[in-house]
């Protein structure tokens, strides 16, 4: 089955730009594409896809906004913000706002797919280059760095120290299911309890404490 995306960004020409990308996956369809924010959410209320390539600045209701509709409207969907390296400000907000996974418009391309599959299989996906900036921007009051970040996870058991190490790396459930040699619902289970316990809202968050607590 194909991975649906959406593609919510004004510029046209970046929108032709990340469609030829993905074109060349036969497993990623485009269904569809959005010029402003509030176009992006009625889009994604209608076509319900995997993926929402969304960007940041845009007229209406801006990517945050957006971001954070979608979330609630169509929950099953995930989000990748794309990003610039003026825009650090921003995608600490786009993290509180529930999305999945953070690009660079001028990335590689190959980041571009890498991020769409990865967000569309339950993972966290965090641009190699931009991965140290959101992390260093949520050790402080957000996410506690160093000492403090392990100490929230020292009550937890070996094998959910297991299963938040291999989110961090950016592992999906059935990846980690793969490594651990558990079934894939397990997994889910898992990381459902792990969100919990260490009372963050998300993946890449818990992705961002499992650097700071040292499991990465």
């Amino acid at each position: 089955m194909s991975i649906s995306v959406l593609i919510a960004d004004d510029e046209a020409m970046i929108r032709a730009g990340i469609r030829a990308i993905l074109a060349n996956d036969p497993e990623i369809e485009v269904v569809a594409e959005a010029g402003d924010g509030a176009d992006a959410v009625e889009a994604a209320r209608r076509h319900r896809p995997a993926v929402v390539l969304m960007d940041i600045r845009m007229p209406r209701l801006d990517g945050l906004a957006a971001t954070a509709e979608i979330r609630r409207l169509v929950p099953e969907t995930g989000v990748v913000v794309l990003t610039t390296f003026g825009e650090d400000e921003y995608i600490v907000k786009a993290v509180a706002s529930g999305a999945a996974g953070f690009l660079l418009k001028a990335g590689d391309p190959r980041e571009l797919t890498a991020g769409v599959r990865a967000v569309a299989a339950g993972a966290a996906y965090l641009s190699p280059k931009v991965a140290h900036r959101v992390i260093t921007d949520l050790a402080g009051p957000r996410l506690h760095a160093g000492a403090a970040a392990r100490e929230r996870v020292e009550g937890l058991t070996d094998r959910e120290r297991e299963v938040l190490a291999l989110v961090g790396a950016g592992l999906s459930n059935a990846e980690i299911a793969r490594r651990l040699f558990l079934v894939e619902g397990t997994v889910k289970a898992y990381v459902s309890t792990l969100l919990s316990r260490l009372g963050v809202r998300n993946r890449v968050q818990a992705a961002i404490l499992a650097y700071e607590a040292g499991l990465v």
